[in-house]
């Protein structure tokens, strides 16, 4: 009886594991963790939080600090996403800190950070990991004295008008932003070690970060386009992260609000800010530039069946067929840059893969005069794109003895010479014995 009993605990702790091992895929696949500093921000910002739902995100909001906050259970992560909407929080809630959030992303999920005036050293750190340094001086906003939105406030230079987009259509769509994006909040850097975090919305030349409220007694350290106020990164494991210097740039007042650019006669009913974000945030959560390699083939040509090993020189074909995520469904992938690497220590043929544009990408070669253990390798990256990393060893073998032409053309000359020397000599054997 008591070992029976030790076995119904046993199973009914184990229970809500095996719970959502069932229903991870299917309930948990689009979960999205929204962490804020207050309550009131889920209404403040709730036009925003409200085009994720409408695309099928199940978002779940809890303050920064709330104990019971946990982002993985049994070794398994419970969200697909994390928004931090906190950027005064020091600490966060339960065993969640600045190191649980970097293996987060590290373990290919997304993340949204959205900073202000009274960012903390936090989000802050979480920000510099990821490539991005924010202003150092807590004060300090982005002000612009020519890029700036008209407002009934005489000589506010902070809140900002922005168009400076980044040209890609798989990142900010194929339509085109036609409103400037509202802006007000702190200025960030690029870290140029680190070449995976890219600018979406950049300041204009005219442009510093300051103290408003100070007048300036040296010059600023950032200044013009070394500005970025919305910046991107796409991780070596394909996660994306959003950094923003803006929290209110999310905001409903300024997804609604018109606005006039200074020195320009164009009075615009609403702001670009709705549509660049809800854009943006497509791309973030993979609604966009998401590609999958599958059925990759390689045999000799004539084949079908894929060998083990190949002989030198002997002809080949290789076929992947890639498709792009389209919010809904897999679709073809279109491109004329796909490569393909037949690779040991050094590429020894590169060939540009061939399509039909249904998604089958191909091509033939001679397998090199070298024996050793080659790849098959593609190594694709493209701006706004998931990286695709295939490969696949494969030995190539020498000739054996029995293989080789019975005449090698190329050793005709020396074939020559030893028949011409025998020749020769009989002839010279010959003239001596028989001559007087």
């Amino acid at each position: 009886m008591a070992k029976k009993l030790v076995i119904l605990l046993t199973i009914l702790q184990f229970l809500p594991f095996l719970c959502y091992s069932f229903t991870s895929e299917s309930a948990t696949h689009r979960r999205v963790l929204v962490l804020l500093d207050d309550f009131a921000i889920k209404s403040s910002h709730s036009l925003f939080f409200k085009s994720l739902q409408s695309r099928g995100f199940h978002l779940e909001f809890k303050l920064a600090d709330d104990p019971k906050i946990g982002l993985h259970r049994y070794g398994q992560y419970l969200y697909d996403a994390l928004i931090l909407f906190c950027p005064t929080a020091e600490l966060f809630g339960g065993p969640v800190d600045v190191a649980a959030i970097l293996d987060f992303v590290d373990s290919g999920r997304d993340l949204i950070i959205a900073a202000d005036t009274n960012a903390s050293e936090s989000i802050r750190e979480i920000a510099t990991e990821n490539g991005a340094d924010f202003d150092e001086d807590p004060a300090a906003m982005v002000i612009d004295h020519t890029s700036y939105a008209v407002s009934e406030i005489e000589g506010d230079h902070t809140l900002i008008a922005s168009d400076d987009f980044i040209k890609s259509d798989v990142i900010l769509g194929s339509k085109k932003i036609d409103a400037p994006v509202l802006f007000q909040g702190i200025a960030h850097t690029l870290n140029p070690a680190n070449t995976l975090v890219t600018k979406v919305l950049s300041a204009s030349p005219s442009s510093y970060s300051a103290n408003p409220k100070t007048k300036l007694s040296n010059p600023p350290s950032l200044t013009g386009t070394a500005i970025s106020l919305v910046s991107i990164v796409q991780a070596r494991d394909n996660a994306r992260i959003l950094i923003a210097g803006s929290l209110s740039l999310f905001g409903n007042r300024f997804f609604r609000s018109g606005l006039q650019k200074a020195g320009s006669s164009t009075k615009h009913e609403k702001s670009g800010n709705e549509q660049f974000l809800v854009e943006l945030s497509k791309w973030i959560f993979h609604e966009r530039g998401h590609l999958k390699a599958v059925k990759v083939r390689h045999h000799k040509v004539g084949k079908a069946d894929e060998p083990s090993l190949y002989r030198i020189k002997d002809d080949l074909e290789y076929s992947v067929e890639i498709y792009e995520w389209s919010g809904t469904s897999w679709e073809p992938y279109v491109a004329d840059d796909v490569q393909l690497q037949f690779y040991m220590m050094s590429p020894y043929v590169l060939k540009t893969l061939s399509t039909d544009k249904k998604g089958l990408y191909y091509t033939a070669f001679k397998v090199p005069d070298v024996y050793g253990v080659f790849q098959f390798k593609i190594e694709y990256r493209r701006l706004g794109y998931t990286t695709l990393s295939l490969s696949k060893q494969i030995p190539v073998r020498p000739y054996r003895h029995n293989e080789y032409e019975r005449f090698i053309p190329a050793a005709y000359p020396y074939y020559g010479a030893a028949f011409s020397m025998m020749a020769g000599f009989f002839i010279f054997t010959l003239v001596h014995l028989y001559s007087k």
